[in-house]
């Protein structure tokens, strides 16, 4: 291991000392061995909850993640040409640096509950994430076709016919993949309000009706573990109009006459419209409420972070055949792939029942969310390696050779999960932990949508500076600029 790769390990391992320091994780808690009791009871005797309603929700959940998702794939697909030019990009960074939930928050006070601000809180921020990934495939383009065409040919003309005919493959295939993303995003905009599995799995929650919520949870993986199976590329287009003519036929609560411009009169700093002094509203957003949202995000971030590379790289070769056996990798690949598969709030959520509201729960979702994806992937690339014909099996094999080979894309994949964990830690708040997201909230309870964007703003700044120094860290470490990420279930990218 290099100097530089000790350094930076060192660092972060003390960061995570201090960190702990730090975290609040004890609370008022229930007895957890009561809530677990009753959980377990709930699982042993599932009750189906109204088939209806229950159907319903569960439409509605595959129906935002499609709209939500083709919303952003087209969005991203037109603005990819152009994220070479600063303020593009700079938009595309800024959007999908909010989370789905935070921009729901906002749109609430324009659109209400409607199919609208579902679609948006997916699309807007997949919109980003889109065009950064779909013009890293544009640029890898061969430009052997292009050089085919006649000289006058247009730049339209050229991408159009000699470019993303080239990448088309990988674009569907990423796709995918953020239709999943988008179902996970789609049952937690139920935690706010929106009729999903996640609004029947709160309320069944916090009813203490286990046995009806495990029947809500399995219909979720029931939806999203076979997903590449039931949602084919020929049906897409009729998926996706029977999504958008489910949602058209929601019924949406009235919202007052003039609420497009009561929010872009709001949004405006409260000092500005009412002719005050702006340092008190400052010190009150920004030290008050920004610093402290800010400190514990940082914090549960770095246990978390922490918790997702031990994790990862402990339960990787659970999926590795020659390290668990055939049935043991089967089964490891089915249990990483549920884990991963569960919203990170959705499980905060479940865990917030039986540790009571502190960082744990959430540095726990966080871990085996994050940890389960990582491991997924290093499973995954360790199954493709060349092994010697006399190599061992076994945990031998884990930790003399498979580990010591995969150690530059383990790190490096860390420390891409880093700027997602920040997002994660954020959106907590909602939950009652006192990250960003939990100024966020009571801001928009309280209709002060200037400190909402004001917080927002820094959440912004926080990620971008947590992604500037991710890249800073990967080339110190020389892990290499060239970072894999999934495109599908098992598949890489370089």
């Amino acid at each position: 291991m290099s100097r530089q790769r000790r350094h930076v390990l060192a660092g972060f391992a003390a960061l995570t000392l201090l960190a702990f320091l730090w975290a609040d994780l004890s609370g008022p808690a229930p007895d957890p061995w009561l809530t677990l009791r009753q959980v377990g009871w709930g699982l042993m005797h599932p009750s189906l909850p109204a088939l209806p309603a229950l159907t319903y929700a569960a439409a509605l959940t595959v129906a935002f993640a499609l709209c939500g998702v083709a919303l952003g794939a087209g969005a991203g697909l037109l603005l990819a040409p152009l994220y070479q030019f600063t303020p593009v990009r700079w938009l595309c960074v800024s959007v999908r640096a909010v989370h789905e939930l935070f921009w729901a928050l906002l749109l609430l006070n324009i659109t209400g509950l409607s199919p609208t601000t579902g679609i948006l809180a997916i699309g807007l921020p997949y919109a980003g994430i889109f065009a950064k990934v779909f013009a890293e495939y544009l640029e890898e383009a061969s430009p052997a076709p292009s050089r085919a065409l006649p000289r006058a040919t247009g730049q339209i003309t050229r991408l159009l016919w000699a470019n993303l005919p080239q990448c088309l493959p990988q674009m569907r295939s990423y796709a995918l993949y953020r239709v999943e993303c988008g179902m996970r995003s789609s049952a937690v905009l139920g935690f706010i309000g929106l009729p999903t599995l996640g609004f029947q799995l709160e309320t069944y929650f916090r009813q203490a009706h286990y046995d009806q919520a495990i029947v809500v949870l399995a219909v979720f993986f029931a939806l999203i573990l076979p997903l590449r199976y039931w949602l084919r590329w020929r049906l897409a287009l009729l998926f996706i109009l029977a999504g958008a003519a489910l949602l058209a036929a929601q019924p949406v609560p009235p919202m007052a006459d003039g609420a497009w411009l009561r929010f872009f009169q709001d949004i405006v700093p409260a000092p500005i419209r009412l002719d005050q002094p702006m340092l008190p509203w400052l010190d009150k957003v920004l030290i008050g409420q920004a610093w402290p949202g800010a400190i514990n995000t940082l914090v549960l971030s770095q246990i978390a972070l922490a918790l997702s590379a031990l994790l990862a790289a402990v339960a990787f070769p659970m999926i590795v055949p020659r390290v668990s056996g055939r049935i043991g990798a089967a089964v490891g690949h089915g249990l990483l792939v549920l884990v991963r598969s569960t919203p990170e709030y959705m499980l905060a959520f479940v865990l917030l029942q039986v540790f009571g509201p502190s960082m744990l729960p959430a540095i726990l979702a966080l871990g085996l969310h994050n940890g389960a994806i990582i491991a997924h992937l290093m499973g995954r690339h360790a199954s493709t390696l060349t092994l010697r014909h006399d190599a061992p099996r076994g945990l031998t094999l884990w930790g003399w050779e498979l580990f010591p080979r995969l150690s530059g894309s383990f790190w490096a994949l860390c420390l891409y999960r880093w700027e997602i964990i920040i997002r994660e830690s954020a959106i907590m708040g909602i939950l009652g932990i006192t990250t960003l997201g939990f100024y966020v909230q009571r801001n928009v309870q309280e209709l002060r949508l200037d400190r909402v964007v004001l917080l927002l703003l820094v959440t912004i700044g926080i990620t971008l500076a947590v992604d500037h120094l991710s890249r800073r860290l990967r080339r110190t470490m020389r892990l290499g600029n060239d970072l894999r990420i999934e495109t599908s279930r098992g598949q890489w990218r370089t």
